[in-house]
């Protein structure tokens, strides 16, 4: 089993001047400790069940860039990119961008988006669902028109709502055949069915049980569209709060460990999960000596 790290909050001691500097250590030790993955939101507010509307978030495409410059192996993406706040061609060079500058270790996470409130207070366009899954598939086209080859393609791409006249990408994505695409949420005719057609991974939270069901319905949609479901990476976020023994809302080792095999049992192949807390003391340092190596050891 695959692990990931997502980085959810920024509200850290320190204030404004600590961000940077504490950012940079988390990242350097997700990489160290052997995490695979590190990834943080697209978003511009910090959103309900994490913490207040007005605490400090980060704009998503500069952090991984930041992150970029203090890691070496661990791949980086958006848990995911709102289709809505980028047009299709800056989402593909940003990306390759990304994994040029990395070393090819990026990630292409992209979802339809849903935070009618954050948009509309800063000014985005927020179009009806329909039309942002348009502007999702046209994306997605083009994200495989600009990663094939050594440039892209000298083919015009006409979508819903693209039109692009040469999908020219230069310099290339070091990741091949293109830069891994993960398609995040779980809507079961419509989302599922785009992972089916253009993505290398999905992404669906919830209990064990949840996560199989959609991944049942995904392998539903690959045999409609003569996809291999093998060839998608089944991903979960999922959140921890480590503690001592005891603590409410605390979980043990024993038990995080028990509740990843469950989601492996489910189809789980790459867990990433929202760590509470993960700027304080030695947590990673803890789930790199206990956690990470009996998750490994999952089928």
């Amino acid at each position: 089993m695959k692990v990931g790290l997502q980085i959810c909050s920024f509200t850290w001691p320190g204030g404004t001047e600590a961000i940077a500097p504490t950012l940079a250590r988390i990242a350097r030790q997700a990489d160290d400790v052997g995490f695979d993955s590190i990834w943080v939101m697209d978003h511009f507010f910090q959103i309900r069940g994490v913490g207040r509307v007005d605490e400090p978030m980060l704009e998503g495409m500069t952090t991984l860039g930041f992150m970029a410059a203090h890691t070496t192996r661990a791949r980086l993406g958006l848990m995911v990119g709102g289709v809505h706040y980028r047009a299709p061609a800056l989402w593909i060079k940003a990306t390759t961008t990304l994994d040029v500058l990395s070393g090819g270790r990026a990630w292409f996470g992209i979802g339809a988006a849903w935070n009618a409130d954050e948009s509309r207070s800063l000014g985005f366009p927020f179009p009806p669902l329909g039309e942002r899954f348009e502007q999702l598939e046209d994306t997605l086209r083009l994200a495989h028109a600009m990663w094939s080859g050594e440039r892209g393609t000298e083919t015009p791409l006409e979508g819903r709502q693209l039109r692009a006249a040469r999908p020219l990408n230069s310099p290339q994505s070091m990741s091949r055949p293109r830069v891994p695409i993960m398609v995040g949420g779980g809507g079961e005719r419509r989302t599922l069915r785009l992972v089916a057609e253009y993505a290398d991974a999905c992404n669906v939270f919830g209990s064990p049980e949840t996560i199989a069901r959609k991944y049942k319905i995904l392998d539903e949609h690959c045999a409609a569209v003569g996809r291999d479901p093998d060839e998608i990476e089944r991903t979960t976020l999922q959140t921890v709060r480590l503690g001592p023994d005891g603590r409410a809302t605390a979980q043990t080792t024993s038990q995080i460990v028990d509740r990843f095999g469950e989601l492996s049992d489910a189809g789980a192949e790459h867990v990433i999960f929202e760590l509470k807390d993960v700027h304080e003391g030695d947590a990673l340092e803890h789930i790199g000596r206990d956690v990470l190596p009996a998750m490994r050891a999952l089928p």
